[in-house]
């Protein structure tokens, strides 16, 4: 597709690898959604004990095997990372830019149950500008595949660090995971994670600056 860059997922992926950030996943393997299938009848059948012959269950397996291999997994698949297209920064802008409530809907690897809720991204320009709405496609693209909060909210600050050649980032994601409201101490808690480089960190002014934009 014209808005996927795989050579540009190529990159991101061998960086995130060299850091030691990336998801633990087969990567270039395709998705098998007959697997997942065939798999999710035995989860409900042979482990849950269902009726696979009700008329209200018995598509459940392909509907979550299409639902994993084709919507909220496909951040798993680096050929669909999204084109980012950068522009010379001749203006020389050296503020911030800022983008708040990027949408975060992803799944808790742990308990496979989602957790949902908003990125705030902001960077310095350097030589480069982003389209805005790649940083949406960037927050994304990391959220829709198996995570935990901590390493997403690192895969996000790496992307636009290799994307944007600047340290100067800054990422905060709060969200609400439902492994905590269905189960375990079974209360509606916000979960923060930051990180943040360069002129973010140095800068104390800066930073406030940022994390006021998140409040």
């Amino acid at each position: 597709m014209a808005d996927n860059d795989k050579d540009l997922g190529e990159k991101v992926a061998a960086h995130l690898k060299s850091l030691g950030i990336e998801t633990p996943f087969e990567q270039g393997s395709p998705k098998d959604q007959e697997l997942v299938r065939a798999c999710f009848v035995d989860v409900l059948n042979d482990g849950l004990k269902m009726d696979m012959d009700d008329d209200s269950i018995r598509e459940t397996p392909h509907r979550v095997a299409k639902m994993y291999c084709q919507e909220i997994f496909h951040g798993l698949d680096y050929s669909q990372f999204p084109k980012c297209t950068t522009v010379e920064n001749k203006a020389s802008y050296d503020e911030m830019v800022a983008v708040r409530k990027a949408d975060v809907l992803s799944v808790c690897e742990h308990h496979f149950v989602p957790f949902i809720g908003y990125a705030a991204v902001a960077y310095i320009p350097n030589t480069k500008v982003l389209g805005l709405s790649k940083i949406n496609r960037i927050v994304d693209f990391f959220s829709r595949r198996p995570q935990i909060q901590e390493r997403l909210t690192l895969q996000i600050y790496a992307a636009l660090s290799l994307i944007l050649d600047t340290e100067d980032i800054a990422v905060v994601i709060k969200a609400e995971h439902l492994c905590v409201r269905l189960r375990g101490v079974k209360q509606q808690s916000e979960t923060i994670t930051s990180k943040m480089g360069g002129k973010f960190m140095a800068k104390p002014p800066l930073r406030e600056e940022f994390l006021a934009l998140t409040r």
